[in-house]
């Protein structure tokens, strides 16, 4: 079943690109046609990229890995935070730290900084220190929760990215390049589509095609999610099953003769025998 359908595209206005002089000649297969100076972009191929793109994704996190949903431009950063949040993936809509991914570890120590000051909340020693104290590390905390709040629970590189905007997001695309993770992202007809391994050509700038886009990848983690919940749950069965198979087996099995009730009775009778021939 489609996750999405050309009727909802349009009413979205997905098809809707940039003036025709800020194009970029690289999106020229994905434009339908051009009208008032504006790029109309080919729902079909819309429609078609996305749900290439869908089914990608949900294989990935089938497998159990994370996608890395970045969206910094104003009116994309609240609609895709609340996505990202539903299906439990990290996020980025504050601003793109240069060397997020390729200086991961640094990153990495930036969101302990940030747990450890929870920490100091919560035993008390926060409460210790001195009120000017307290203000820079609560101005400190409030600023890493603003910028690495969204990837405090990724706690190795992402899988893939999905993007808005891959012009805006041109440092997070370089990032993902250069250590070969796979990107999604929304194309708009000013943009260079080459750099994405699953460039969806749409609408990147209105608030109900961002949203519709995302939704349908949303809609994809968590179909990935949903499976791999339930194989996990049909191992766990067949696991107990082939558990219990074996121990009935083992109960059913025929007693050896002098095993069991009868060990003790034949043992004391050779003793018995022995004692007697030695005699």
């Amino acid at each position: 079943m489609a996750r999405t359908t050309y009727q909802d595209l349009l009413d979205a206005g997905v098809h809707f690109g940039h003036l025709t002089r800020k194009w970029d000649p690289k999106m020229a297969q994905y434009i339908f046609m051009e009208r008032n100076g504006i790029h109309i972009i080919d729902l079909n191929k819309t429609l078609t990229k996305t749900e290439e793109a869908a089914a990608a994704i949900k294989q990935i996190v089938k497998s159990g890995r994370k996608v890395l949903f970045v969206a910094t431009k104003k009116q994309a950063k609240d609609i895709v935070a609340d996505y990202a949040k539903t299906v439990n993936m990290p996020f980025v809509t504050e601003r793109w730290l240069g060397g997020m991914l390729t200086n991961f570890a640094t990153v990495r120590k930036s969101i302990k900084k940030m747990s450890n000051i929870d920490k100091l909340t919560k035993d008390g020693t926060y409460n210790n220190l001195s009120k000017k104290e307290r203000l820079m590390i609560q101005r400190e905390r409030i600023k890493l929760e603003s910028l690495l709040g969204g990837i405090a629970d990724l706690n190795r590189l992402p899988a893939a990215l999905f993007l808005i905007d891959v012009k805006k997001e041109h440092i997070a695309v370089a990032e993902a390049m250069k250590l070969n993770i796979p990107t999604f992202a929304m194309v708009d007809t000013n943009s260079d589509p080459s750099n994405i391994d699953f460039p969806i050509p749409a609408n990147d700038d209105a608030t109900k095609s961002i949203s519709l886009i995302t939704s349908v990848i949303i809609k994809a983690i968590e179909e990935g999610l949903d499976e791999r919940k339930r194989e996990k749950e049909d191992e766990t069965e067949k696991e107990a099953a082939a558990a219990k198979a074996k121990a009935d087996t083992a109960e059913s099995a025929p007693v050896a003769p002098g095993t069991k009730d009868e060990g003790g009775k034949r043992s004391r009778k050779v003793t018995a025998e022995v004692e007697k021939t030695e005699e």
